[in-house]
């Protein structure tokens, strides 16, 4: 009888074992589809976070982080910390920035070119917008 319980003692235990863990409770795993926008949403992020990466690796922009007293090697730690909504929404915005400056100063620009190309029109005869300029005819 010894030499029997002796024998089955291991096995004894390696069943105990397993009837333990087919006793324990287990978690269902849920599965679920996956929409077209989320993973859509994921690589659009990805791509704006390239996106500000390339714009990170540019000198004149390195140059003017440092001006300000940022750290580009910071700068692009803070980028990795974003949310993808976050990145995507900062790209955005710089994309409706715009890139020659100031629309008011665009403006006073053509203004002024149209006043000169009309003061040179009046002086050479061709119109009469402004009667305190003369032509010589």
């Amino acid at each position: 009888m010894k030499v029997i319980r002796k024998a089955l003692k291991p096995m004894s235990m390696s069943l105990a074992v397993i009837m333990f863990l087919i006793g324990t409770p287990v978690h269902s795993v849920l599965a679920a589809m996956i929409g077209t926008e989320t993973v859509m949403d994921s690589a659009r992020g990805r791509e704006a976070r390239d996106y500000l990466h390339q714009m990170l690796a540019r000198k004149d922009l390195q140059d003017a982080l440092i001006a300000q007293g940022i750290d580009p090697m910071e700068a692009r730690a803070r980028i990795g910390s974003l949310s993808d909504d976050e990145v995507i929404r900062v790209v955005d915005l710089i994309d409706q920035l715009p890139a020659g400056g100031n629309l008011a100063e665009f403006l006073l620009i053509i203004l002024l070119l149209g006043f000169i190309t009309l003061v040179i029109l009046d002086l050479t005869g061709v119109t009469d917008v402004f009667p305190f300029i003369k032509s010589q005819r």
